[in-house]
């Protein structure tokens, strides 16, 4: 799936969440949704406190549980990385200020909606452009 196009098939359900925490659909079961989101063009890549914020959002609005959430500055470009671990999996976050550019990765596994903290990575950085990629992890074939 590409350019922002979101799964269609419900998954938000515990019906469609295995003891495992795998994720069956009517046509595929796999462990998690892997969502790869470029942003372009966005504002405040180099500010901490907008990115751990953003993160603690984004983990509420997917209905995942925050364990930890661990950010690093790089010098001289000022670009931040950060990660948010997951109970149900992870977030993170790679930022070139000086290119507008940030690298968002967004796997969560069990009963999540990870394509519901999109919208909030839009509100946050105000970009241009947002290109998201999904991928079913561990699909069974």
């Amino acid at each position: 799936m590409l350019k922002e196009e979101i799964q269609k098939e419900p998954l938000n359900s515990m019906e469609n969440v295995l003891p495992d925490h795998f994720k069956k659909t009517p046509t595929a079961t796999f462990a998690g949704t892997h969502l790869l989101v470029d942003i372009w063009e966005a504002q405040g890549l180099d500010d901490m406190a907008r990115i751990e914020n953003t993160l603690e959002e984004a983990v509420k609005i997917s209905k995942a549980t925050l364990i930890h959430i661990h950010l690093h500055r790089f010098t001289p470009s000022g670009g931040i990385s950060g990660i948010a671990i997951l109970a149900e999996s992870h977030m993170s976050i790679h930022t070139w200020p000086e290119r507008g550019y940030a690298a968002v990765d967004l796997f969560m596994c069990g009963n999540t909606e990870p394509e519901l903290a999109v919208p909030i990575l839009k509100k946050a950085f105000r970009p241009s452009r947002v290109e998201v990629n999904t991928v079913h992890r561990g699909q069974v074939r």
